[in-house]
Formats: structure tokens, C-alpha cells, sequence
């Protein structure tokens, strides 16, 4: 299930977008100011963040240049009452994707929104090579060899899909909810604790010292994050 984050400050704009997104099978999280969003973001990944400009305190243009300066590359599409060229210009500049003036179709935007989340997919898969490297060690995910600390070995197919998960977020911290709907999807019986073990099992393949991780790290409260 895809997350949308949707910072506006207009009451009545953001319950109908929350209420239209969720229709069609997002998850979405509605903030009132830019701070609030950019504290969120140190804790969960979203798949896509529709944004107004005009908002109380920080600006939707001043949250766009401070989302990609953090190396955050999640798609943001512009949702604003600002339908100046000057503003376009300067707010896709800053690092914005897309940009809708209000009053705008519910079709025109959720269309914008399968597009820009499809495409962001597209450039976060693991290169065609599917070699990735953790460390001093690499990983072939096609043929699911690894070198390791314990030797070359066969990884399983659920260890490739959790280390490609990581490989496409890098520095973005995953819940295990986000890593479970990923990785385990619809089998049967996947648990948090599941999650648990296997990052165990990669920091005693993948870390230089298994109790001080330096890769796989354990965010407190909101799940795990990959530093390659």
C-alpha cells in the first residue's frame, strides 16, 4: 500500500484529498504545517508528498529545498493556489515534480499521483546488474550469491528482497510495517519479530561487528534504516 503525505493547511482541501486517496487504497497522513512533515519523514517513508505552498511558518517552496537537501528523493507534486509562472518555475527548481493549481479535477490529481509514484518506483529499483554492495561485501541478487563475513554463500530469496528494499531507501528509516507489506506481502503469518530476526541474520553477514551496527541501524520506536 503506497503512503502519501499531504501537507495543507486549508481544513476542507485536506480532508477531501485524504478522503479521495483513501478511496482508491492509500495510506495517508495529513500535516498543517511544513515542520511537522519534515519531523515525520526522520521516522517513515512515503511514497509520494502533495504539498501547498502557501502554509503557516515554513513555505511549501522552502520544505521542497529542505527535503532534497536531506537526500530525500520521494516524488512531491504541487498542490496550490499559486498558478504563476515565475512560482512554477522557481518551485520546480527547489525540487518539486509536478505541479496542479487549485481548483483542479479529483481525477487530474489522483492520475498525477499513480504517475509520479509509478515513476519514482521505477528509479528506485535495484540497477539492471542487481549487484549491490554492503561494505566491503557484495551481493548478487539475481543469483542470490553473497560474499560475507562467514564466506560466500547462497542467501535466501526473502534476505535479497530485504536487502533490495534497502538498497533502493537508502538512509531512510522503515517500520516494520513498511518492511513486512514489502518484503513478506500476503505469506502467511510474517510477524514484526519476524523482521527482528532477519535483520539479525544480515548484521552477522554483513557487519564488521554484529553488537555495533554500522549498516543496518535500529531506529528506536520506528524501525530500521540502511547506511551502504
Amino acid at each position: 500500500m503506497a503512503r502519501v503525505a499531504v501537507v495543507e493547511d486549508e481544513e476542507l482541501i485536506r480532508t477531501m484529498l485524504r478522503l479521495n486517496l483513501e478511496k482508491q487504497g492509500y495510506q495517508v497522513e495529513c500535516f498543517i504545517q511544513a515542520e511537522a512533515l519534515l519531523d515525520r519523514l526522520a521516522e517513515v517513508f512515503f511514497d509520494i508528498i502533495l504539498l501547498d505552498i502557501m502554509l503557516p511558518g515554513m513555505s511549501g517552496e522552502e520544505l521542497v529545498g529542505h527535503i532534497r537537501r536531506r537526500g530525500i528523493n520521494t516524488p512531491v507534486l504541487m498542490v496550490t493556489a499559486k498558478s504563476d509562472i515565475p512560482t512554477k518555475v522557481s518551485t520546480l527548481d527547489r525540487g518539486a515534480d509536478d505541479y496542479l493549481a487549485k481548483p483542479f479535477h479529483m481525477a487530474e490529481l489522483l492520475a498525477r499521483v499513480q504517475a509520479l509514484i509509478r515513476r519514482s518506483q521505477g528509479e528506485r529499483a535495484v540497477p539492471s546488474h542487481q549487484l549491490i554492495r554492503v561494505g566491503p561485501w557484495e551481493v548478487n541478487l539475481e543469483t542470490r550469491e553473497a560474499d560475507t563475513r562467514q564466506g560466500r554463500m547462497k542467501l535466501s530469496e526473502k534476505e535479497c528482497a530485504l536487502l533490495a528494499l534497502f538498497a533502493r531507501n537508502p538512509r531512510v528509516t522503515l517500520s516494520r510495517a513498511d518492511i513486512l507489506d514489502e518484503v513478506w506481502g500476503m505469506d502467511a503469518d510474517p510477524t514484526p519479530r519476524t523482521v527482528d530476526n532477519f535483520i539479525v541474520r544480515l548484521r552477522k553477514l554483513f557487519e564488521a561487528n554484529p553488537e555495533a551496527p554500522e549498516h543496518f541501524v535500529t531506529v528506536h520506536a520506528a524501525g530500521y534504516r540502511y547506511d551502504p
